[in-house]
């Protein structure tokens, strides 16, 4: 190679680390600066800290958008508002895109759309989960129909990987329009107290047309999200502690539906816990919080809650029982009694249908009086939301298991895993009570003509209500039946568990041929 050459040579290396150089610039150090004042990181600081130190592989740095109109073609940023690639979390391959509000708001564009879609078909291809930290004022108004038709594009993708691979959503800042229905449509999302909102409509429009006056925050904030609509599944104090729980979330599942999730070592050793046989109240209508049960069942340490601040009548996450990631889904007694509602419903068919995608065993423990009954409820449609969760656990294939820790009463009773609708295993703890009602309730109809014809009603409803406790208000009659497989001691509970789910390990289910099933929504 001659002097010349040579030259040539390095001038070329010189403009590809020019071009390089001024990619990691994003939209420069005055907008990476009005980010931080926000209380906001980059698209590329959001990266480093998701990911395995050095594992991040960028794909499309150098992507430009195409445009003309409106004086674009006089302003381009290398990569286009989003920064694309792979890498691993915990030694795991992850697929990540990660949207840059620095360069035109993080505004999506064609050629941003291109990127995004580029990174989800390798995600499918190679089964690995897709996370997606947004932070975007929307549609890139000056393309017009191309950045709409690039939302739809990734609205596409995002249904053909549902339940292929984990998706994930982080809401990082403005996710508005038409931008929130990818979000809705991944597995969970994210969203951060203060810097991130999502809606369809803004506070300007929902003022202008319905005279309602609301900020941002009340309307789509982080808390809106997780308290109100159930929309959200987590929020976080900052983004550092947002993207802790993606890392926490993400080793507990499994990389794609073919797989199993990931299991941890575990010698088995004394596994009695003598707390349980004292947790329930002697009282049956006495709270108790079912969290100290799921406590003491699971691993130490590893219960992960899932959308703990929306229907809290009903608890779901994720845990670890003998070094195994299961599901559970827990009617919460110190909340409305435990008792299932529109909320409760949704929350916990769309929580079993993602085990149910993703291999995950399920747990159910029960405590349920029943459905919520009032108008609200019934013209809302509890019939059909209800139906959601028996629609769920119907179908799963999955292990199953529940444990019936006191009450389980009418149609919630069958809706909560039970041995009818294809549970693997059905326990019961000695004081469970099984029965289409409540003792009074169920007296008061079974006994009316007596109670009232009687010297002293009071007393005579009292007697019947004992009377109908003897008969019901135990796990024996369905035990005899065989829907319940075992009553046990409470203590014994984790280790039973334990075993259920080893026994279960390698079910197999075939179901009927068909396109698919249509669920109630």
């Amino acid at each position: 190679m001659d002097a010349k050459e040579g030259h040539s040579n390095i001038k070329k290396q010189e403009e590809l680390k020019r071009r390089n150089a001024e990619a990691l610039l994003g939209g420069g150090e005055i907008k990476v600066d009005q980010q931080h004042k926000k209380g906001k990181l980059t698209a590329r600081e959001r990266i480093d800290l998701l990911l395995d130190e050095g594992s991040f592989q960028e794909i499309g740095r150098l992507v430009q958008h195409r445009s003309h109109d409106f004086g674009l073609n006089k302003i381009h940023f290398p990569g286009d508002g989003v920064v694309t690639g792979y890498g691993t979390v915990g030694g795991r391959l992850v697929y990540v895109y990660s949207q840059d509000f620095t360069v035109f708001g993080g505004s999506l564009s064609e050629a941003h759309a291109e990127k995004v879609v580029k990174i989800m078909d390798l995600a499918m291809e190679n089964g690995a989960p897709i996370i997606g930290l947004n932070d975007s004022g929307g549609a890139r108004i000056q393309e017009g129909v191309l950045s709409l038709a690039g939302y739809a594009d990734i609205f596409f993708r995002n249904t053909l990987a549902s339940g292929v691979v984990p998706q994930i959503s982080a809401i990082m800042g403005p996710c508005a329009g038409g931008a929130v229905y990818s979000p809705a449509l991944t597995d969970f999302i994210f969203m951060v107290e203060k810097t991130s909102y999502m809606f369809v409509t803004g506070p300007k429009v929902v003022q202008t047309v319905t005279h309602e006056s609301v900020n941002a925050e009340q309307l789509g904030g982080a808390t809106a999200h997780n308290v109100k609509s159930g929309v959200a599944h987590f929020s976080s104090q900052n983004e550092m502690e947002c993207i802790q729980q993606i890392k926490r979330l993400l080793s507990y599942i499994p990389q794609n539906c073919e797989e199993n999730p990931p299991e941890l070592p575990f010698q088995p050793a004394q596994e009695t816990r003598p707390a349980l046989d004292h947790i329930i109240p002697s009282s049956s209508d006495a709270a108790y919080d079912m969290l100290d049960v799921i406590t003491e069942i699971t691993d130490p340490g590893t219960f992960f809650e899932i959308q703990a601040r929306f229907a809290s009548n009903i608890i779901t996450g994720f845990a670890r029982l003998g070094g195994r990631s299961i599901g559970i889904v827990a009617n919460q007694p110190c909340e409305l009694a435990g008792v299932l509602d529109i909320k409760a419903s949704k929350k916990a068919a769309r929580f079993v249908r993602f085990c149910d995608c993703f291999n995950i065993p399920i747990l159910v423990l029960e405590d349920v009086p029943g459905f919520l009954p009032g108008t609200d409820q019934e013209w809302n449609a509890i019939i059909t939301n209800g139906a959601k969760l028996l629609y769920a656990f119907s179908e799963a294939t999955v292990p199953r298991v529940t444990v019936i820790t006191r009450k389980a009463y009418g149609g919630a009773y069958d809706v909560m895993n039970s041995k009818h609708i294809g549970a693997d295993i059905n326990l019961a703890w000695p004081g469970a009570e099984i029965a289409v009602m409540g003792a009074r309730g169920a007296a008061e109809i079974i006994f009316k003509k007596e109670i009232s014809e009687s010297a002293d009603p009071e007393q005579k409803l009292i007697e019947k209500e004992n009377e109908y406790n003897d008969k019901f208000a135990n796990p024996y009659i369905a035990a005899a039946r065989g829907f319940i497989d075992e009553v046990i001691m409470p203590h014994e509970t984790r280790d039973k568990l334990i075993k259920a789910f080893e026994m279960l390990k390698n079910k197999a289910v075939k179901r009927p041929p068909r396109k698919h099933g249509n669920i109630p929504l």
